[in-house]
C-alpha cells in the first residue's frame, strides 16, 4: 500500500511542477518593476505543501525554473527565495496537521508564511536595489516604495489571495485523494466539538 501511496503523491506533484512551469509562462501579469504578480502562481506550490514536505520542495524548485525559464533574474531569485516560506509552511502542517480546518487556525498560517514571503522576497529585491542592478525606475520611487510597499506588502497580498485560492481547491481535492496528506480537513462536527 505505501508503494502505491509514494506512486500516487510523485504523480500529483509531477502534475502540480508542470502547473508551475506552465502558470508564470501563461497566466496574465501585472508588471509594476522589480514586482510582478503572476495570477495563482503559487497555487502549486500551497497544494504541494498541503501534501508533504518532499512534495514542496520539489514543486518550489521546479517552479522556479519555470519563472527563470520566462521572467528577469530578479523574479526567478524572488522565486527560488520560496523555499523559505515552504519549508516552514509544510513542517508546520506535518506537525500540526489540522492547521487548515478553520478559519481561526488557516488565517493566521496563512498571514504568517505571507510575510515569511515578503520578507524573503524584499530581501533578494534589497540585493539588487543596493548593488545598482535595478532598473531606473526603482530608484525613482525610493527605497520605501519599491522594496517595502510594492514588493514585501504587495507580496504578503498576493500570498495570501494565493494561499486562498489553493485552500479552496484543496479542499474538496484531498477529500478525494487516496494518499495520507499532511493538511487534513475535520468534519464540521468534530471542529464544533473541539
Amino acid at each position: 500500500m505505501k508503494k502505491r501511496d509514494a506512486v500516487i503523491s510523485m504523480c500529483i506533484s509531477a502534475l502540480l511542477c508542470a502547473l508551475g512551469i506552465i502558470i508564470p509562462m501563461f497566466m496574465p501579469k501585472i508588471w509594476i518593476p522589480p514586482m510582478s504578480f503572476t495570477l495563482a502562481s503559487h497555487v502549486p506550490i500551497f497544494i504541494a505543501m498541503f501534501l508533504s514536505p518532499a512534495s514542496a520542495l520539489l514543486v518550489t524548485v521546479v517552479t522556479s525554473i519555470g519563472f527563470a525559464l520566462s521572467m528577469p533574474l530578479v523574479v526567478a531569485l524572488r522565486a527560488a527565495s520560496h523555499l523559505v516560506f515552504v519549508v516552514v509552511g509544510s513542517l508546520l502542517l506535518k506537525r500540526v496537521p489540522y492547521l487548515l480546518s478553520s478559519l481561526r487556525t488557516a488565517l493566521p498560517f496563512n498571514l504568517l508564511l505571507g510575510v515569511l514571503h515578503g520578507a524573503c522576497e524584499s530581501l533578494v529585491v534589497t540585493a539588487f536595489y543596493f548593488t545598482g542592478a535595478g532598473s531606473e525606475s526603482w530608484y525613482e520611487s525610493g527605497y520605501v516604495v519599491t522594496v517595502l510597499l510594492l514588493v514585501g506588502l504587495g507580496t504578503v497580498v498576493h500570498s495570501m489571495v494565493d494561499f486562498t485560492i489553493a485552500a479552496a481547491v484543496w479542499k474538496p481535492l484531498s477529500r478525494m485523494i487516496p494518499i495520507p496528506v499532511s493538511a487534513k480537513w475535520r468534519s464540521a462536527s468534530k471542529a464544533a466539538a473541539n
